[in-house]
């Protein structure tokens, strides 16, 4: 054994003992002695925490739960074709045998999501892979001299790459519309064909749709929130400077963030530790009773409609009769959002400055929509570019004071369900239109540099809605866990597949 497997196996047995005293959870799961029958199909809604336990206590193998994801992604009545750019048949099935046979041989797995199936965004480098940004442009560049820094962490901890999932191109709309490589459908009301959301669709339909366990995206405006909000997952955007982004495409320098999408807080928790580079660690989840929401009247609860606002209501009264205090604000601060980043001139003067060489050459291969965003940066001056870093650095000091004697925000994660995608087709008008109402709330966040998970608060069989629940910057840890507290009184129950 290693000297780095001998520290991780000290810390988990201090932390199995440290949660026994005190109640805490552990992000590793104990083998039972009496492993449950492995019995039909392990993927599905099933999450990475309960992967991890059948893993480890022989139900199941690595091996298993990579043909179950490869034939879910091949599935031709399926999404897989429009959820993935490329799928990692081959090196999927190796890394799960190499894994099931240290399994057998008793040696310990790196971590709780050792030999579970994840999917990768197409902005993440993989050595010897050109990342295309789930665009046309960018075929034919040179291939990754290596991983991306979040990559290299997700192998050593064992993960195993399923394939590279679809994106809006460059990640730049919410809406989760790609012309290049199609656009998966909604996991919801399957027959009218809704919008994934985007930008990071595909992943979020290949944990849905049972064709990957967890999901790593990026979030720049709520590109992780939105489609885990619109498919009733759970999506976590960190503080920008927790996840290092070497070797990931950019969008915006200011608002990019990686993070991940999965069936549960517990999974995000444990997918962004191993991002974070942190060492597994017990969550304190907190009682509700005792804990104290604010919940801003500015801004985020303008134009719900009428499904999104009856959710977020019963949310809160559900909050509220399990003993949290749960206090509707002004905070007045959050009325200047709309002026920090005016019609994304931020998001839009740094994407260009990355692309204005690609469009000079190869305007034609963009989405029309997605260039034409790109292109407003083309006149955006200097002067005025240093101006709204500042507002935003003032914005930010307003966030953090107003929000700091609370344990979290509460608000919508989007104002609507997600409408049809040929509703959103029908014109430039109707595509910007429904975009920027996806992007409203959640971007706010990425404006105050702050942390945020989404998790579903619907009726289970409605069409999916996210209640977002956010923190001021830095804070990751205590919201994952308020999150946790969160989920189990207005997520629906998940019914497992057997």
């Amino acid at each position: 054994m290693t000297q780095q497997q001998q520290q991780r196996r000290t810390f988990l047995q201090q932390s199995a003992g440290l949660a026994a005293a005190t109640g805490m959870f552990s992000f590793w799961p104990k083998a039972s002695a009496q492993a449950p029958e492995a019995s039909g199909k392990a993927m599905g809604m099933s999450s990475i925490a309960e992967l991890s336990r059948r893993l480890a206590a022989g139900s199941v193998s690595s091996s298993q739960l990579v043909e179950e994801a490869l034939a879910a992604i091949q599935n031709p009545a399926g999404e897989g074709a429009r959820a993935f750019i490329r799928v990692h048949a081959d090196s999927a099935r190796a890394a799960a045998g190499r894994l099931d046979a240290d399994r057998k041989a008793g040696r310990p797995a790196a971590s709780q999501i050792s030999g579970i199936p994840i999917s990768l965004k197409d902005l993440f480098d993989e050595a010897g892979i050109t990342t295309l940004g789930g665009s046309t442009v960018l075929a034919g560049q040179p291939p990754a001299a290596r991983d991306a820094i979040v990559v290299e962490r997700l192998r050593r901890a064992g993960a195993i790459i399923i394939g590279r999932s679809n994106t809006v191109e460059f990640a730049y709309t919410g809406l989760g519309i790609n012309p290049h490589y199609g656009t998966p459908k909604n996991v919801f009301d399957r027959a009218t064909g809704r919008i994934p959301g985007g930008s990071t669709s595909g992943g979020a339909i290949s944990v849905a749709d049972g064709m990957a366990a967890g999901a790593i995206g990026t979030d720049t405006g709520g590109s992780l929130r939105i489609p885990s909000a619109l498919n009733g997952l759970v999506g976590f955007k960190p503080t920008q400077r927790r996840i290092p982004l070497d070797g990931v495409l950019p969008l915006s320098t200011s608002f990019d963030s990686a993070g991940p999408i999965a069936w549960t807080v517990e999974d995000c928790a444990l997918l962004d530790a191993v991002m974070a580079g942190e060492l597994p660690r017990p969550i304190r989840v907190p009682p509700l009773r005792g804990l104290r929401f604010a919940v801003p009247k500015t801004f985020f609860q303008d134009d719900l409609s009428p499904a999104v606002a009856s959710a977020f209501a019963a949310a809160l009264s559900k909050l509220s009769a399990a003993g949290a205090t749960v206090t509707e604000l002004p905070m007045a601060e959050f009325a200047k959002a709309p002026t920090i980043n005016p019609r994304g001139m931020i998001t839009a003067a740094e994407a260009f400055t990355w692309h204005r060489e690609f469009i000079k050459t190869g305007a034609a291969k963009y989405d029309p929509r997605v260039l034409a965003r790109i292109k407003t940066g083309e006149t955006i001056t200097a002067p005025d570019y240093l101006q709204l870093q500042a507002l935003r650095r003032q914005f930010i000091r307003s966030i953090n004071t107003a929000a700091a004697s609370y344990d979290a925000m509460l608000m919508p994660t989007t104002p609507d369900t997600a409408p049809p995608i040929a509703e959103v087709l029908k014109d430039d008008d109707t595509y910007y239109r429904i975009n920027g109402r996806m992007l409203r709330n959640p971007s706010v966040v990425n404006l105050f540099d702050g942390c945020a998970l989404s998790v579903p608060c619907h009726e289970a069989g409605s069409a999916p809605i996210g209640l977002m629940v956010a923190g001021i910057g830095n804070t990751d840890h205590r919201l994952l866990a308020v999150g946790w507290a969160v989920e189990a009184a207005v997520t629906p129950r998940r019914v497992l597949s057997s």
